[in-house]
C-alpha cells in the first residue's frame, strides 16, 4: 500500500501488550490500507516525516482512551504540528466503540454475546 501504521515492538519495554493496540493491528490489517509495521521509530525520524509531509497523523491508544488524537509533538525545541483528528483516528475510534457497544460486527472471535 505504501502506507504504514507504525508501533513500537513490544520487546522495547515501554509499551503495553493491550488489547486496544492489539485490535487496531488487526483491524488495519484486515483493511489492506495500512502496512501495520512493528518498529522502533525515532524522533528524529517523525520529525522527517513531518516535514516532508510524510507524517499523516498520530495518536496514543488505551482501554479507556481507545484512541486519542495527538496534534503536536515537542522535540527539541520544535514543535512538530499533526493533523488531528485525522480520518484514520476517527474511524478507528467508530469502530472499536461500535464494535464494543454492538453496533458493529467484530471480527470472529472478539465478541461474546452474553
Amino acid at each position: 500500500s505504501g502506507r504504514e501504521l507504525v508501533t513500537p515492538p513490544l520487546s522495547r519495554g515501554d509499551i503495553l501488550p493491550g488489547v486496544t493496540r492489539r485490535s487496531i493491528l488487526d483491524l488495519t490489517q484486515e483493511w489492506g490500507e495500512f502496512d501495520a509495521v512493528e518498529r522502533s521509530i525515532t524522533m528524529p525520524e517523525v520529525r522527517r516525516a513531518a516535514h516532508e509531509g510524510r507524517l499523516v497523523e498520530a495518536f496514543g491508544a488505551g482501554t479507556a482512551a481507545v484512541v486519542t488524537p495527538i496534534s503536536c509533538i515537542r522535540f527539541e525545541g520544535e514543535d512538530i504540528e499533526v493533523k488531528a483528528t485525522g480520518e484514520l483516528t476517527k474511524r478507528l475510534f467508530a469502530h472499536l466503540t461500535g464494535i464494543q457497544y454492538g453496533k458493529i460486527k467484530g471480527p470472529d472471535g472478539w465478541s461474546v454475546k452474553l
